[in-house]
């Protein structure tokens, strides 16, 4: 599985728009804040919601710790998606919020 770390997440965030990021944290999770941009597709809702991402393009998955984005990561690359994890997840988190 291909991992990334919260402070290079960041950088690419600050040198380009067009990072897609999916958070895949529960709803009272994210009401605390969210990394600016990311979608929110819940990990208990991923196998009904996963045809909503974009197979064509490369996603970083997050979640709180980097558990539940490390399974959510294995499950879409079983189906085809290329995707990395955040390794540390929001806790690890330093960048703005929204």
């Amino acid at each position: 599985m291909k991992q990334i770390f919260p402070h290079q997440v960041e950088e690419l965030l600050k040198q380009s728009e067009n990072v897609s990021i999916i958070d895949v944290r529960e709803a009272e999770e994210v009401a605390q804040g969210k990394i600016p941009g990311a979608r929110h597709i819940p990990f208990s809702q991923l196998g009904d919601r996963f045809n909503e991402i974009e197979k064509d393009k490369e996603h970083i998955i997050v979640c709180r710790s980097g558990n539940r984005s490390g399974m959510a990561c294995e499950f879409l690359t079983s189906q085809g998606y290329n995707v990395i994890n955040m390794v540390g997840g929001m806790l690890e988190w330093t960048g703005e919020i929204e």
